[in-house]
Parts: C-alpha cells; sequence; structure tokens
C-alpha cells in the first residue's frame, strides 16, 4: 500500500485538479491488517468493548471478514461511543466519539489515503492534525517569526464547536474536488451518519464529526 499511496502522493502534487477515481481498493488485507498493529495498544473501547488485543486473537479471521464486507459494500461503522472529557479553560465539557477497533482499522486505512491526497494541497504554515508535525513545531515556527520578523500581532482564534457543526453535505462535495470514488466516498458518509450511543441509547448524527476518531480531524 505503502508504494501506491507514493504514487498518489505524486499524481496530487502534479496535478492539483485530479481526482481519483480508485482508492476504496487500497483497503485490503494487507494494508487492513498493518493499520491494526499501527494502532496504538490499551485505549478507550468502543460500544462492544473490543480491545486491539481480543481482535488479535482472531485475526486472520477477522481482517478477512472485514475486508469482504468492504469490498461488497455492505461493511457499515458501528455507532460511536460518546464520553465527555473536561475542556481547557471551560467548565463545559467536550463530547468524545470513541469507535470501534475494526471502525478504527478502517478509519486509518482512510486517514493513509486522504492524507497522500491532501498532504500537497496544505500550506506550509499549518499543522493541525499533519502526519510528523505537532504543537511543539508550530510553536517553534511561531517563535521564529516574534523573533526574527517585523510582528505587530497575533490573532487567536477559535472556532465554536467546529467538530459538533460539521455539514455533512459541504464535507463530501468538498471531498469530491479530489475523491471520485463512489465507494470510498459512502464509507466515508457513513462514518458521519454512523451516529452514537450514549445511556444504551442511539443518536442519529445529522452534522458533525465525533472527536475521538482517527479519521476525523
Amino acid at each position: 500500500m505503502e508504494t501506491k499511496l507514493l504514487r498518489i502522493a505524486e499524481l496530487a502534487k502534479s496535478n492539483t485538479k485530479m481526482k481519483f477515481t480508485s482508492l476504496a481498493h487500497l483497503l485490503n488485507e494487507q494494508s487492513l491488517t498493518h493499520c491494526h498493529f499501527e494502532l496504538p495498544n490499551k485505549k478507550a473501547t468502543g460500544v462492544h468493548g473490543t480491545t486491539k488485543e481480543q481482535y488479535t486473537e482472531n485475526l486472520e479471521e477477522n481482517i478477512m471478514d472485514l475486508a469482504s464486507r468492504l469490498k461488497s459494500k455492505s461493511y457499515r461503522p458501528v455507532p460511536v461511543r460518546r464520553m465527555y472529557i473536561p475542556k481547557l479553560n471551560s467548565d463545559k465539557k467536550r463530547p468524545l466519539g470513541i469507535p470501534e477497533h475494526e471502525d478504527k482499522i478502517v478509519q486509518k486505512g482512510i486517514a493513509k489515503v486522504l492524507n497522500a491526497i491532501y498532504e500537497n494541497d496544505f500550506l506550509n504554515c499549518s499543522f493541525g492534525f499533519r502526519p510528523n508535525r505537532n504543537c511543539h513545531d508550530a510553536l517553534k515556527i511561531l517563535n521564529f517569526y516574534i523573533e526574527k520578523r517585523a510582528v505587530s500581532y497575533v490573532v487567536d482564534v477559535d472556532i465554536k464547536g467546529f467538530f459538533d457543526n460539521v455539514d455533512h453535505k459541504w464535507m463530501m462535495e468538498f471531498l469530491k474536488h479530489r475523491i471520485a470514488d463512489p465507494n470510498l466516498l459512502r464509507i466515508i458518509s457513513r462514518f458521519l451518519k454512523g451516529g452514537y450511543m450514549e445511556e444504551g441509547r442511539r443518536y442519529k448524527t445529522e452534522t458533525g464529526t465525533p472527536q475521538g476518531g482517527v479519521v476525523s480531524p
């Protein structure tokens, strides 16, 4: 998969208007297995409580079944488990949506594909949720500009409830500028519409994308 992703990245860089028509086939048994092992251990579990270790016990059969459902278009993600964590400098709490381990595997694979395409479109000054970049890297660049350049002001902006209010329709329209594979778009749409479980009840998600998912950012 890595070789194919490099090729996608090269094409995306050489033609910023190219639409990719065949991507879902990259979510095959081999790549899904790699994604499984790349996921961190001992993380919060989804509604079924399946851990990475438990999934590993019957890994070959589990991955084979997952790949088969993806290929036959019958794969549907499980609703995420809603939990809350304190928000920094606020009395409010931030909602998180914890996917099942199997769904984390698929999300990891999708994120790799999206990164291969969109990393070439992002500005060099952006750092949020990008591979091999973190807050410390952003602070280093900010520090350089403040110390070495004539800076009159710094603007700190936060979009209120951004992840909670992402418009599904416009998100899918945006993706279609670069992705013309209906199979991959269908899977992404199912994640957006997958819903969440809270206190034993299932809720629909008409807007937003759950924080806590691998592919959400």
